[in-house]
Protein backbone atom coordinates (compact mmCIF):
# COMPACT_ATOMS: atom_id res chain seq x y z
CA UNK A 1 0.00 0.00 0.00
CA UNK A 2 3.09 2.39 0.80
CA UNK A 3 4.72 1.66 -2.89
CA UNK A 4 1.12 2.71 -4.41
CA UNK A 5 0.73 5.70 -2.51
CA UNK A 6 4.47 6.62 -3.41
CA UNK A 7 4.11 5.75 -7.41
CA UNK A 8 0.70 7.84 -6.93
CA UNK A 9 2.20 11.34 -5.64
CA UNK A 10 5.21 10.56 -8.25
CA UNK A 11 2.86 10.77 -11.71
CA UNK A 12 0.90 13.71 -9.56
CA UNK A 13 4.41 15.66 -9.43
CA UNK A 14 5.17 14.71 -13.15
CA UNK A 15 2.05 16.34 -14.58
CA UNK A 16 2.32 19.27 -12.94
CA UNK A 17 6.01 19.48 -14.15
CA UNK A 18 5.17 19.00 -17.50
CA UNK A 19 1.89 20.81 -17.77
CA UNK A 20 3.58 24.83 -17.97
CA UNK A 21 6.20 23.90 -20.37
CA UNK A 22 2.91 22.27 -23.03
CA UNK A 23 1.02 25.11 -22.37
CA UNK A 24 3.98 27.71 -23.12
CA UNK A 25 4.86 25.93 -26.26
CA UNK A 26 1.35 25.80 -27.51
CA UNK A 27 0.80 29.80 -26.89
CA UNK A 28 3.90 30.79 -29.02
CA UNK A 29 3.20 28.95 -32.28
CA UNK A 30 0.22 30.16 -34.05
CA UNK A 31 -1.48 29.26 -37.28
CA UNK A 32 -0.93 31.74 -40.28
CA UNK A 33 -1.98 29.53 -43.22
CA UNK A 34 -2.81 26.17 -43.43
CA UNK A 35 1.12 25.10 -44.50
CA UNK A 36 3.02 27.98 -42.51
CA UNK A 37 3.71 28.67 -38.68
CA UNK A 38 5.72 31.52 -37.11
CA UNK A 39 6.96 32.48 -33.56
CA UNK A 40 4.93 35.01 -31.34
CA UNK A 41 5.49 36.42 -28.07
CA UNK A 42 4.84 33.86 -25.16
CA UNK A 43 1.39 34.09 -23.61
CA UNK A 44 1.40 35.86 -20.04
CA UNK A 45 -1.04 35.60 -17.26
CA UNK A 46 -2.62 31.84 -16.96
CA UNK A 47 -1.73 29.31 -19.16
CA UNK A 48 -4.80 27.31 -20.74
CA UNK A 49 -5.40 23.94 -20.66
CA UNK A 50 -3.77 21.15 -23.10
CA UNK A 51 -7.19 20.41 -23.60
CA UNK A 52 -8.48 24.17 -24.80
CA UNK A 53 -9.51 24.24 -28.32
CA UNK A 54 -7.02 24.27 -31.23
CA UNK A 55 -7.07 27.31 -33.28
CA UNK A 56 -7.79 27.31 -36.97
CA UNK A 57 -7.02 28.85 -39.70
CA UNK A 58 -9.53 31.21 -40.80
CA UNK A 59 -7.66 32.16 -44.41
CA UNK A 60 -10.72 30.46 -46.50
CA UNK A 61 -13.52 32.08 -44.62
CA UNK A 62 -11.99 35.70 -45.35
CA UNK A 63 -11.56 34.63 -49.27
CA UNK A 64 -15.42 33.05 -49.46
CA UNK A 65 -16.33 36.71 -47.75
CA UNK A 66 -14.47 38.62 -50.65
CA UNK A 67 -15.85 36.34 -53.51
CA UNK A 68 -19.80 37.93 -52.03
CA UNK A 69 -20.38 40.94 -54.25
CA UNK A 70 -22.64 43.68 -53.24
CA UNK A 71 -24.73 43.69 -56.68
CA UNK A 72 -25.93 39.74 -55.53
CA UNK A 73 -27.10 41.43 -51.74
CA UNK A 74 -28.62 44.07 -53.89
CA UNK A 75 -30.36 40.98 -56.40
CA UNK A 76 -31.63 39.63 -53.15
CA UNK A 77 -32.91 42.37 -51.56
CA UNK A 78 -34.81 43.16 -54.74
CA UNK A 79 -36.07 39.78 -55.32
CA UNK A 80 -37.47 40.03 -51.51
CA UNK A 81 -39.26 43.74 -52.22
CA UNK A 82 -40.57 42.66 -55.49
CA UNK A 83 -42.16 39.27 -53.70
CA UNK A 84 -43.76 41.66 -51.14
CA UNK A 85 -45.23 43.65 -53.98
CA UNK A 86 -46.89 40.90 -55.72
CA UNK A 87 -47.99 39.68 -52.28
CA UNK A 88 -49.79 42.90 -51.97
CA UNK A 89 -50.82 43.28 -55.24
CA UNK A 90 -52.76 39.83 -55.10
CA UNK A 91 -54.45 40.88 -52.14
CA UNK A 92 -55.89 43.93 -53.57
CA UNK A 93 -56.92 41.85 -57.00
CA UNK A 94 -59.67 40.06 -53.88
CA UNK A 95 -61.21 43.13 -53.00
CA UNK A 96 -64.69 44.98 -54.54
CA UNK A 97 -63.24 46.12 -57.11
CA UNK A 98 -60.23 43.92 -57.91
CA UNK A 99 -59.52 42.14 -61.18
CA UNK A 100 -59.94 38.46 -59.86
CA UNK A 101 -62.73 39.41 -57.94
CA UNK A 102 -64.73 40.80 -61.12
CA UNK A 103 -63.89 38.06 -63.55
CA UNK A 104 -65.19 35.53 -60.85
CA UNK A 105 -68.03 37.59 -59.97
CA UNK A 106 -68.98 37.57 -64.22
CA UNK A 107 -67.96 33.64 -63.91
CA UNK A 108 -70.79 32.94 -61.03
CA UNK A 109 -73.19 35.25 -62.93
CA UNK A 110 -73.18 33.69 -66.49
CA UNK A 111 -73.37 31.02 -65.12
CA UNK A 112 -76.61 31.69 -62.93
CA UNK A 113 -78.36 32.79 -65.95
CA UNK A 114 -77.71 30.02 -68.33
CA UNK A 115 -78.95 27.88 -65.36
CA UNK A 116 -81.83 29.79 -64.67
CA UNK A 117 -82.74 30.11 -68.71
CA UNK A 118 -82.00 26.34 -69.13
CA UNK A 119 -84.15 25.33 -66.99
CA UNK A 120 -86.69 27.73 -67.52
CA UNK A 121 -86.93 26.65 -70.95
CA UNK A 122 -87.34 22.97 -70.03
CA UNK A 123 -90.13 23.42 -67.77
CA UNK A 124 -91.77 25.36 -70.42
CA UNK A 125 -90.93 22.96 -73.03
CA UNK A 126 -92.41 20.00 -70.59
CA UNK A 127 -95.66 22.30 -69.71
CA UNK A 128 -96.60 22.96 -73.16
CA UNK A 129 -96.48 26.83 -71.76
CA UNK A 130 -93.30 27.58 -74.44
CA UNK A 131 -95.60 30.44 -76.04
CA UNK A 132 -96.41 32.29 -73.23
CA UNK A 133 -92.85 32.57 -71.76
CA UNK A 134 -90.79 32.70 -75.29
CA UNK A 135 -90.29 36.02 -74.54
CA UNK A 136 -88.14 35.93 -71.69
CA UNK A 137 -85.72 32.68 -72.99
CA UNK A 138 -83.35 35.66 -74.77
CA UNK A 139 -83.48 37.95 -71.64
CA UNK A 140 -80.07 36.49 -69.86
CA UNK A 141 -78.41 36.37 -72.36
CA UNK A 142 -79.43 40.45 -73.20
CA UNK A 143 -78.72 40.62 -69.64
CA UNK A 144 -75.62 39.36 -69.04
CA UNK A 145 -74.69 41.33 -72.35
CA UNK A 146 -75.84 44.79 -70.66
CA UNK A 147 -74.20 44.08 -67.17
CA UNK A 148 -70.68 42.90 -68.75
CA UNK A 149 -69.79 42.96 -72.12
CA UNK A 150 -70.66 40.66 -75.31
CA UNK A 151 -68.02 38.12 -74.15
CA UNK A 152 -70.23 37.43 -71.23
CA UNK A 153 -73.46 37.22 -73.44
CA UNK A 154 -71.98 34.31 -75.90
CA UNK A 155 -70.41 32.64 -72.47
CA UNK A 156 -74.38 32.81 -71.37
CA UNK A 157 -76.09 31.67 -74.49
CA UNK A 158 -73.42 28.81 -74.78
CA UNK A 159 -73.59 27.38 -71.06
CA UNK A 160 -77.66 27.13 -71.82
CA UNK A 161 -77.55 25.70 -75.10
CA UNK A 162 -74.97 22.83 -73.22
CA UNK A 163 -76.88 22.41 -70.16
CA UNK A 164 -80.10 21.87 -72.41
CA UNK A 165 -78.09 19.62 -74.60
CA UNK A 166 -77.10 17.58 -71.47
CA UNK A 167 -80.64 17.68 -69.86
CA UNK A 168 -83.00 17.16 -73.02
CA UNK A 169 -80.71 15.99 -76.15
CA UNK A 170 -79.35 18.19 -78.67
CA UNK A 171 -82.84 18.45 -80.56
CA UNK A 172 -83.57 21.28 -77.30
CA UNK A 173 -80.70 22.75 -77.36
CA UNK A 174 -80.46 23.55 -80.91
CA UNK A 175 -83.85 24.98 -81.18
CA UNK A 176 -83.05 27.15 -78.49
CA UNK A 177 -80.12 28.60 -79.95
CA UNK A 178 -81.88 29.16 -83.52
CA UNK A 179 -85.23 30.51 -82.14
CA UNK A 180 -84.19 32.33 -78.79
CA UNK A 181 -80.04 31.96 -78.41
CA UNK A 182 -79.00 34.06 -81.69
CA UNK A 183 -81.94 36.40 -81.13
CA UNK A 184 -80.51 37.31 -77.79
CA UNK A 185 -76.74 37.36 -78.51
CA UNK A 186 -78.02 40.05 -81.70
CA UNK A 187 -79.93 42.08 -79.22
CA UNK A 188 -77.36 42.23 -76.58
CA UNK A 189 -74.53 43.02 -79.37
CA UNK A 190 -76.41 46.08 -80.65
CA UNK A 191 -77.80 47.77 -77.16
CA UNK A 192 -74.02 47.20 -75.50
CA UNK A 193 -72.99 49.12 -78.94
CA UNK A 194 -75.28 51.72 -78.36
CA UNK A 195 -77.39 51.25 -81.47
CA UNK A 196 -80.20 52.30 -82.44
CA UNK A 197 -83.55 50.62 -81.97
CA UNK A 198 -84.10 51.08 -86.10
CA UNK A 199 -80.82 49.06 -86.20
CA UNK A 200 -81.40 46.72 -83.56
CA UNK A 201 -85.08 45.78 -84.45
CA UNK A 202 -84.04 44.85 -88.07
CA UNK A 203 -80.79 43.16 -87.52
CA UNK A 204 -82.99 41.23 -84.98
CA UNK A 205 -85.84 40.45 -86.96
CA UNK A 206 -83.26 39.00 -89.40
CA UNK A 207 -81.58 36.71 -86.87
CA UNK A 208 -85.21 35.99 -85.54
CA UNK A 209 -86.02 35.00 -89.76
CA UNK A 210 -82.84 32.87 -89.99
CA UNK A 211 -83.30 30.93 -87.04
CA UNK A 212 -86.65 30.15 -87.75
CA UNK A 213 -85.78 28.86 -91.47
CA UNK A 214 -83.23 26.81 -90.35
CA UNK A 215 -85.80 25.20 -87.67
CA UNK A 216 -88.03 24.70 -90.22
CA UNK A 217 -85.71 22.74 -92.44
CA UNK A 218 -84.30 20.64 -89.11
CA UNK A 219 -87.76 19.27 -88.43
CA UNK A 220 -88.24 18.62 -92.37
CA UNK A 221 -85.35 16.84 -92.10
CA UNK A 222 -86.51 14.80 -89.06
CA UNK A 223 -89.83 13.91 -89.92
CA UNK A 224 -89.18 13.24 -93.81
CA UNK A 225 -91.62 15.44 -94.84
CA UNK A 226 -90.98 19.01 -96.55
CA UNK A 227 -92.75 21.85 -94.20
CA UNK A 228 -91.91 24.76 -96.54
CA UNK A 229 -93.49 22.91 -99.46
CA UNK A 230 -96.80 22.68 -97.08
CA UNK A 231 -96.77 26.18 -95.87
CA UNK A 232 -95.91 27.35 -99.85
CA UNK A 233 -98.75 25.21 -100.65
CA UNK A 234 -101.15 26.57 -98.07
CA UNK A 235 -100.38 29.90 -98.95
CA UNK A 236 -100.84 29.03 -102.14
CA UNK A 237 -104.70 28.06 -101.90
CA UNK A 238 -105.29 30.72 -99.54
CA UNK A 239 -103.85 33.36 -102.22
CA UNK A 240 -106.08 31.95 -104.80
CA UNK A 241 -109.31 31.39 -102.39
CA UNK A 242 -109.13 35.73 -102.07
CA UNK A 243 -108.92 36.17 -105.64
CA UNK A 244 -111.38 34.64 -106.79
CA UNK A 245 -113.76 35.72 -104.05
CA UNK A 246 -113.32 39.29 -105.31
CA UNK A 247 -113.59 37.84 -108.61
CA UNK A 248 -110.20 37.58 -110.55
CA UNK A 249 -109.65 34.52 -112.09
CA UNK A 250 -106.01 34.20 -111.65
CA UNK A 251 -103.55 31.92 -110.54
CA UNK A 252 -100.39 33.26 -108.35
CA UNK A 253 -96.96 32.38 -109.69
CA UNK A 254 -94.31 30.63 -106.94
CA UNK A 255 -92.37 33.73 -106.64
CA UNK A 256 -95.08 35.41 -106.07
CA UNK A 257 -96.19 32.84 -103.13
CA UNK A 258 -92.11 32.79 -101.71
CA UNK A 259 -92.37 36.94 -101.36
CA UNK A 260 -95.71 36.59 -99.47
CA UNK A 261 -94.47 33.98 -97.25
CA UNK A 262 -91.04 36.01 -96.45
CA UNK A 263 -92.51 39.52 -95.67
CA UNK A 264 -95.25 37.80 -93.33
CA UNK A 265 -92.35 36.14 -91.62
CA UNK A 266 -90.27 39.43 -91.58
CA UNK A 267 -93.33 41.25 -90.76
CA UNK A 268 -94.25 38.64 -87.62
CA UNK A 269 -90.30 38.51 -86.47
CA UNK A 270 -90.31 42.62 -86.64
CA UNK A 271 -93.37 42.90 -84.60
CA UNK A 272 -92.09 40.32 -81.81
CA UNK A 273 -88.22 41.50 -81.62
CA UNK A 274 -89.91 45.38 -81.33
CA UNK A 275 -92.56 43.56 -78.42
CA UNK A 276 -88.99 42.61 -77.14
CA UNK A 277 -86.89 45.69 -77.35
CA UNK A 278 -90.36 47.28 -75.29
CA UNK A 279 -90.02 44.63 -72.37
CA UNK A 280 -86.91 44.42 -71.97
CA UNK A 281 -85.91 48.15 -72.31
CA UNK A 282 -88.89 48.28 -69.40
CA UNK A 283 -87.52 45.87 -67.34
CA UNK A 284 -83.79 47.31 -67.79
CA UNK A 285 -85.10 50.87 -66.74
CA UNK A 286 -86.72 49.32 -63.80
CA UNK A 287 -83.62 47.83 -62.30
CA UNK A 288 -81.70 51.01 -62.69
CA UNK A 289 -79.38 50.89 -65.89
CA UNK A 290 -81.52 53.61 -67.65
CA UNK A 291 -78.38 55.19 -68.05
CA UNK A 292 -76.41 52.51 -70.37
CA UNK A 293 -79.49 52.56 -72.86
CA UNK A 294 -80.17 53.91 -75.87
CA UNK A 295 -83.80 54.80 -75.76
CA UNK A 296 -86.09 56.63 -78.27
CA UNK A 297 -87.41 59.93 -77.27
CA UNK A 298 -90.61 58.80 -76.95
CA UNK A 299 -90.18 55.73 -75.38
CA UNK A 300 -87.79 57.78 -72.64
CA UNK A 301 -90.44 60.41 -72.14
CA UNK A 302 -93.05 57.46 -71.54
CA UNK A 303 -90.95 55.70 -68.74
Amino acid sequence: MLASTTMNLLKFHAYHHLQPQISQFSCNIHPVSSTTYRKSKPCTGSSPSIFSHPQFPISRTNSNLKKIRPSEIGASLWTLKDYEEDDTRSYEDLTMNGDVYQKTLRLVECSMFAALGGLTYILSSSLAIENYFGCFFALPIVFSSMRWDIVAGRKTMVATATLLLVLAGPIKAITYLLMHGFLGLAMGSLWRSKASWGVSVTVSALVRAAGAMCYVVMYSFLIRENILALITINIHASVTFILSSFGFLAIPSMNIIYSIFGTVLLLNCSFFVFLLHLLYALFFTRLGMKASLRLPKWFAKAV
